[in-house]
């Protein structure tokens, strides 16, 4: 890949998580002062930059804890930061789910909350039913994570198996107002579905997150299925009692993060196209119809004139068969590289917002038309390599890894593909 698309590549990625910057966000955003307490709470893998923004800015005394992904805190003169495990959840994050709960319990109605959401809080806040262990948690995020599910379908699910999701952190408030500042990494940016909603209620029910399981053949736990089938809905409904002065807003999302790299695109005189911002799908195949449209745009020049930049976000899944390494980036992009083999003038980046792509420190990859020549050239088979979910073993061959670090922030995947 040319240091000109690399470059330029990493410029929109910048550009898309500044326009989630917890500082400016928070800024926009902030609350009214209550006559009573402030209470910070929060929880995902830019908490804690969300946090020290809020306290920064807050003009008044407050309090709090809020917990994040190892590696991912910073810190906070008032708030407390716990880091946790993420993708699967660990006894540190079920101590701070715990933590969370007491902090918010006894508060009266001249008492504000202020809960900071974003994405990664639902492994970061295991809180099993009564009767259930942490690793029943640890087993149901397993099977979700290797599922393939949608996003929106496995936090329905977890929220059913929780004493803190589901908007059971705000009941636990009440009598105190809740207001939920959202940095959103779900495709529509429901707020009730993001970190599995701790603070917004759904109308959902055990029975759906049954249904739910079912439809995508996720295999649940025998414990957890056998809870959720004789389980009562006893989550807050929308509209419950204690929830009508409670606000959610949705202050950061990836609609946003897209049209700022497409700005800076074309400040650089090259022309953007969002797709969409709500992509969802086997990451493999996603990357199959990507690299269609990138041909048609290279070879024949539509449905868009060259150059141009092709974006996207959103979350994609991985179905996990394999025992390799990578994310559904890597995965995305090594599915890509096939489709636009020898092709020459197109480049690809596709990341995670967040900085971490799957379980490694990379937030995915750069791939090209050269991808997988290079990588036969290395000795390795691309099309092995992606059948055992093998990905990151790929780009890392390659030197083709992209590793930022933590950004702080978490608006979802970030595709963009270059046409020169």
């Amino acid at each position: 890949m040319s240091d000109f698309a690399r470059s330029f590549l990493t410029l929109l990625f910048n550009a898309a998580v500044g326009a989630a910057d917890p500082a400016k966000i928070v800024a926009a955003n902030l609350p009214s002062r209550p006559r009573g307490r402030t209470v910070v709470v929060g929880a995902g893998k830019g908490a804690a930059q969300l946090a020290r923004a809020f306290e920064d800015l807050w003009d008044g005394p407050l309090d709090g804890t809020v917990v994040t992904r190892y590696g991912h805190g910073v810190a906070c003169e008032r708030i407390e930061v716990i880091e946790a495990g993420h993708p699967v959840p660990d006894a540190s994050g079920l101590a701070a789910a715990a933590r969370l709960i007491q902090r918010v319990a006894g508060l009266g109605p001249d008492d504000l909350v202020v809960a900071l959401i974003c994405g990664g809080g639902s492994a970061l806040l295991p809180a099993p039913p009564p009767g259930f262990t942490l690793d029943d948690e640890v087993g149901l995020g397993k099977a979700l994570l290797a599922s393939g599910a949608p996003i929106a379908a496995m936090n329905t699910i977890r929220k059913h198996f929780s004493r803190i999701k589901g908007g059971r952190l705000a009941a636990a408030a009440h009598p105190a107002k809740v207001v939920s500042l959202i940095v959103s990494d779900i495709p529509g940016d429901d707020p009730a579905q993001v970190a599995s909603g701790p603070t917004v209620p759904d109308g959902s029910t055990p029975e759906d997150a049954l249904a739910l399981a079912d439809c995508y053949r996720i295999g649940l736990p025998t414990p957890v299925r056998a809870y959720l089938a004789g389980a009562v809905a006893d989550g807050p409904m929308p509209g419950a009692d204690g929830f009508a002065r409670d606000e959610a807003r949705v202050i950061a999302s990836a609609a946003n993060s897209l049209e700022a790299a497409a700005a800076a695109a074309r400040q650089r005189g090259v022309d953007a196209a969002i797709l969409s911002d709500a992509v969802e799908g086997e990451a493999r195949e996603v990357a199959k119809v990507h690299a269609a449209l990138a041909r048609e745009v290279a070879l024949r020049g539509r449905p868009f004139a060259r150059p141009v930049v092709l974006l996207s976000g959103g979350e994609t899944t991985v179905t996990v068969t394999g025992a390799g390494r990578g994310g559904r980036n890597t995965e995305f992009l090594l599915s890509l590289a096939a489709g636009i083999d020898g092709i020459a003038g197109i480049s690809a980046l596709a990341a995670d917002t967040d900085g971490v792509d799957g379980t490694q420190d990379n937030a995915g990859a750069f791939a090209d038309g050269t991808t997988v020549a290079r990588l036969r050239a290395a000795g390795l088979d691309p099309r092995a390599l992606l059948a055992n979910n093998d990905a990151w073993t790929a780009f890392h061959a390659l030197g083709d890894l992209f590793v930022p670090g933590p950004t702080g922030t978490n608006v979802n995947d970030l595709r963009a593909i270059l046409i020169r």
